[in-house]
């Protein structure tokens, strides 16, 4: 069996402008799939990106018998039957996010069987914290070198469950438990993402009573039963709008990203700003545009609001470019500098030492063919093409592919010249 993958070719130092929409976000849009398990009927999702880790999603909802189907940007999901609580290997192992089934799962069902996910390898991603949330709430499980099988044989009852660390993944899993568990559930030290936010306003659409969500201290009242969602819009992706912006501020723009909100990248905004970016945002739009030299600034990642750590690679292509010298400080995931090579070869001046960076800024990067090791410093590497002097080929770019839909035509649109070159290897 052979299989079509491409690599993405640049040609550097071409001016961009112009608008580009933000798209629904891969971060929410994957949990809204997996929350829509909770309740039997037909739901309808609208902002929904075409890209490849919304097809895996759709494939596990398919094999526990979910109809879905994605046609212009919207999503039919239709729970009526579901026939399995099983979700395979072959598809969790692609994508992280595939662990959102589980608390949907024991919530509906009381049981749930689901393989250890994969997905980018820039972190451990203990589990941990999922399944000590969801213990808390009556959970029984036990692992093997496949799957996680969990069941709640009493049911779910709420409980006060406190966080070690400010999880994503653990807060919405928790969240889509107990919504249909007996009695309060209140959690504290609870991700505050917009993306969570997200989340809690579709479940509250479905019946849930929540209250907190986007605060450190989520309260949720069990319901017995949540009705499937008539029509719901998924927020912009903040991390693909912050790309977009980073191109517009290393090639000047202006660039406008519409259909974000920019509080949900207040963080990085004020990053760019100190960059000697000017900025211009609007209730739903943000617009970039540079006219002086880049100024190096330290970056920290940090749990929302700070600044995100899907951001961490592409602005440091910005440092890259700076004159002086800036720490980049990797708080969330520690294996996350694997662009940090590739960006050397393309001439960039940076060394690690742990969970550190330290970026020299050069006058100029230079084309090279370089390897994406995950997707957000695969993004990266096409923001260093679009930069460099000469042509810069990326390859394995189906890890960029799980979160950006078609990338080359959208950056085509606005003046880049890149081409997606295909090959074909043996499976």
């Amino acid at each position: 069996m052979t299989e079509l993958s491409t690599d993405i070719i640049i040609q550097g130092c071409q001016p961009i402008s112009g608008t580009i929409q933000a798209g629904g976000a891969k971060n929410s849009v994957l949990k809204l799939m997996a929350a829509a398990i909770l309740a039997a009927g037909q739901t309808h999702i609208t902002n929904v990106p075409d890209i490849s880790d919304v097809q895996t999603m759709a494939e596990v909802l398919r094999q526990l018998g979910v109809a879905v189907t994605l046609e212009q940007s919207a999503l039919t999901i239709d729970t009526s039957t579901v026939t399995s609580y099983v979700a395979p290997p072959e598809l969790v192992n692609q994508m992280r996010a595939s662990i959102a089934v589980l608390g949907p799962l024991l919530g509906r069902f009381h049981q749930a069987q689901v393989a250890v996910p994969g997905g980018c390898k820039i972190g451990e991603r203990q589990l941990d914290l999922h399944f000590s949330a969801l213990e808390a709430l009556g959970m029984q499980y036990h692992t093997d070198t496949v799957y996680i099988h969990a069941s709640a044989p009493q049911g779910l009852k709420g409980a006060p469950v406190n966080l070690s660390f400010p999880s994503v993944g653990a807060t919405e899993n928790l969240m889509m438990a107990a919504v249909l568990a007996e009695g309060e559930t209140v959690i504290d030290n609870a991700a505050r993402e917009p993306e969570i936010v997200d989340l809690a306003d579709y479940l509250v659409a479905m019946g849930a009573q929540i209250k907190g969500a986007g605060t450190p201290q989520i309260r949720i009242i069990g319901v017995r039963q949540l009705k499937p969602v008539a029509e719901y819009q998924t927020i912009g992706d903040r991390i693909v709008s912050g790309t977009f912006l980073v191109a517009g501020a290393l090639l000047g723009g202006p660039l406008t990203v519409e259909g974000i909100k920019p509080a949900h990248l207040a963080a990085a905004l004020d990053k760019l700003i100190s960059m000697g970016v000017t900025v211009q945002a609007k209730e739903n739009s943000i617009t970039v545009f540079r006219e002086r030299p880049l100024i190096p600034q330290n970056i920290q990642t940090l749990p929302f609001p700070g600044f995100p750590t899907d951001l961490q690679p592409q602005f440091m292509v910005l440092d890259c470019l700076a004159k002086g010298q800036a720490l980049v400080a990797e708080n969330i995931f520690e294996n996350r500098f694997q662009h940090v090579r590739e960006l050397q070869q393309m001439g960039a001046h940076i060394k690690t030492q742990g969970h550190f960076a330290t970026v020299e800024g050069v006058e100029q990067l230079q084309g090279a063919i370089v390897q994406s090791s995950d997707l957000r410093g695969g993004a990266a590497l096409v923001l260093a093409g679009l930069v460099a002097k000469g042509q810069t080929r990326v390859t394995n770019t189906e890890h960029i592919d799980r979160g950006y839909e078609r990338l080359t035509e959208k950056l085509s649109a606005l003046g880049a010249t890149l081409t997606r070159a295909g090959w074909r290897t043996a499976g």
